[in-house]
């Protein structure tokens, strides 16, 4: 790619990503001078080091670490493909590239011929699935403290956003205002993104893409000075670190908007405090200053202190028995540290009981104008989130 063409924020990155690179694997080299075995200490990626920090509302990875020594034969294959996959990152940085997950593990898939003490010949694969190179990209992250993003590998583009603002990526100005009936795709380095102007009050996250698009038609973000984002489902990264970026840098308040059921909680956790399976990548993904808005069980049912969004018989058109599955996983909801607050509780203590759910098409089923003008601004208003 030409130099000429690259932004000057992409040529930031990429030499910060390759410095750091060079600096985290040339100590192996240095260990290999001093006569020292070449080891590398990569953090735990697993659930017995993985930490609720209570202060700071975030799941992150703990301090147990694992020894990766090139002479250790349960460690050596992992060991070479970690080299591997590091070297082959830094030469698409250096050579301005932007590979995708794919494309790196087609770049290191190939044969290593072996021959034993006694002349017997064995192939061996570098890896054979994408899932184990995958995985070496997960240790490259913890190893050297950069998410993938930060390193211009490329994903599948997911999450989408509209509002009144506009950004700068690569050499151009986006308006986010000007989109038509379509939306912005978040980008998968969202990083590269500059922030040059906004006109807005609050960043509304919505889980479901059809619901986000309706909002969208109605005008919803004009009326409302909102930056109107869709996760379409469980968030992919890029969208995550999109909607800190709004909360961090240009102090937006963020609202959640999912189903009424365990797994729409559980996305809005993931933008919150983080997932288990990523812990690592938390501080830099992860928006604990999130509110969920709803759709919650007291906007189905009501409480002591609150009347139902749905009359009786919305509720007998609208609400889902849940399942098994459902069930399941909100007992496993109710027992994670983060879900263990008075609201959240009370929450999920309805959902068992009840035994039934709700999309928030259901709200849009009561009319576009009510879910756009009336609930999701009226919560909003009267602070009716959970935290």
């Amino acid at each position: 790619m030409s130099s000429e063409l690259t932004s000057k924020v992409d040529k930031e990155v990429r030499k910060k990503a390759a410095d750091t690179l060079r600096q985290v694997f040339i100590k192996l080299i240095e260990q290999i001078n001093n006569s020292e075995p070449p080891t590398m200490e990569i953090p735990k990626r697993t659930l017995g080091n993985t930490i609720y920090d209570e202060k700071r509302k975030l799941l992150l990875l703990g301090e147990e670490k694992l020894k990766r020594s090139f002479f250790d034969l349960n460690e050596s294959k992992r060991f070479m493909q970690t080299v591997l996959m590091a070297s082959i990152i830094y030469d698409a940085l250096i050579n301005d590239e932007y590979p995708t997950i794919r494309d790196l593990y087609y770049r290191g898939k190939h044969s290593i011929i072996l021959k034993d003490p006694r002349g017997k010949t064995y192939e061996e694969n570098t890896w054979d699935e994408q899932k184990e190179s995958d995985s070496v990209i997960v240790d490259i992250e913890v190893f050297t403290s950069l998410l993938r993003e930060e390193m211009l590998i490329l994903s599948k583009e997911k999450g989408k956003v509209v509002g009144d603002m506009r950004i700068r990526s690569g050499n151009d100005i986006i308006d986010l205002s000007k989109m038509g009936h379509g939306a912005y795709s978040i980008e998968p380095t969202p990083d590269l993104i500059d922030f040059v102007d906004i006109n807005a009050e609050f960043v509304l996250v919505v889980e479901k893409d059809a619901v986000f698009q309706q909002l969208h038609r109605a005008g919803f973000w004009k009326q409302y000075k909102a930056i109107l984002v869709t996760s379409a489902g469980q968030p992919d990264r890029a969208t995550r670190r999109f909607v800190r970026r709004l909360n961090e840098e240009l102090k937006l308040p963020v609202y959640i908007l999912t189903d009424a059921d365990p797994y729409g909680w559980y996305i809005y956790s993931v933008f919150r405090i983080g997932s288990i399976s990523l812990s690592y990548e938390s501080e830099r993904l992860a928006t604990p200053n999130a509110k969920f808005l709803g759709v919650s069980m007291t906007d189905i049912f009501g409480d002591s202190n609150k009347k139902p969004y749905l009359s009786e018989q919305e509720r007998r058109n609208y609400i889902i028995k849940a399942k098994d599955a459902d069930i399941k996983r909100a007992t496993e909801i109710k027992n994670y540290q983060w879900f263990k607050t008075k609201a959240w509780q009370h929450e999920i203590e309805i959902f068992l009981n009840k035994k039934s759910k709700l999309e928030i098409e259901a709200m849009a089923s009561k009319g576009l104008k009510f879910l756009a003008f009336q609930y999701i601004p009226e919560k909003i208003k009267s602070k009716d989130y959970i935290e």
